[in-house]
């Protein structure tokens, strides 16, 4: 058993999600930094799929009421246990009553913490992911929930020691295609878009990220009908200014889609912090 002794400033717990049920008006939710979460299970010998934990900004704090095998990956954080201090991407043995302790990420905003067995709540619509948006999942944690582990049996033995993180970038290039509805901005749209760098506003979630810098101008009026969205989407609102859309995006939307994220870049979006810049390049 798991208890949360503080959740710092948004906890949730994340598994790979809903995928295939858009069509029902499900979200996917899920980890939005996959790539961290998928490592972080493989470290501990877990599925990638095996539910585990986000934190947004550290700053949390577990209590282990049973022995367990854990790892982090993700954004940057300092690692203690029991006041000692641990590496990341790297499996983690922690005692049973032991306190691990989570810092404020020195870069990035997603942290991932994987436990042997996973995290074994209840499952909603075949997911243990938190939906922000939906509110379909567990609720996001709070001091004195306690989070179960599953079963650490047939699972596959830990036999990697660290593996080597490359530094989040300072200034992100996130790679795009055009949008299916590109053609309805201005023929410098795109143009825009991927010559003036862009900046986080501290408006972003788990839903989307807003950004702020130059508006991209519309060459048609009116509205659409909505229509399917995917992750990765950079939908433009009236205001001209893009949304990235995350894990906890709606399944549907009206305004028009003027690019998408290669699906390479959705894990560094993930990362994107309150005034960071980034770039976009075709």
């Amino acid at each position: 058993m798991i208890e949360v002794v503080r959740p710092g400033p948004l906890a949730t717990v994340q598994d790979l999600g809903r995928p295939g049920r858009a069509h029902l008006g499900v979200p996917r939710s899920g980890a939005a930094d996959q790539r961290a979460f998928r490592l972080a299970n493989r470290l501990v010998g877990n599925p990638e799929g095996a539910a585990g934990v986000e934190f947004t900004f550290g700053g949390a704090a577990l209590r282990f009421h049973r022995r367990a095998w854990i790892a982090v990956t993700g954004a940057p954080v300092t690692l203690r246990v029991d006041g000692r201090a641990q590496g990341m991407n790297a499996p983690c043995f922690v005692a049973a009553g032991a306190v691990v302790e989570f810092g404020t990420p020195t870069s990035g905003l997603r942290s991932y913490a994987a436990v042997r067995g996973g995290v074994a709540v209840d499952e909603v619509l075949g997911s243990r992911s938190t939906d922000l948006l939906s509110g379909l999942g567990p609720a996001p944690l709070a001091p004195g929930d306690r989070l179960p582990i599953g079963s650490a049996t047939n699972l596959q033995h830990i036999n990697v020691d660290v593996v080597p993180a490359a530094a989040l970038p300072v200034t992100p290039i996130l790679r795009i295609l055009p949008g299916p509805r590109d053609d309805w901005f201005a023929h410098d749209a795109l143009a825009t878009l991927t010559s003036t760098p862009y900046e986080v506003s501290p408006d972003s979630n788990r839903v989307g990220v807003r950004l702020n810098g130059p508006p991209l101008v519309r060459a048609r009026d009116g509205e659409l009908a909505s229509e399917g969205m995917v992750i990765g989407s950079l939908q433009v609102p009236p205001s001209g200014l893009p949304i990235i859309f995350l894990a906890d995006h709606p399944t549907t939307g009206g305004y028009p889609v003027v690019a998408v994220l290669a699906s390479s870049a959705v894990a560094d979006a993930a990362q994107l912090r309150p005034g960071q810049k980034l770039r976009f390049r075709l």
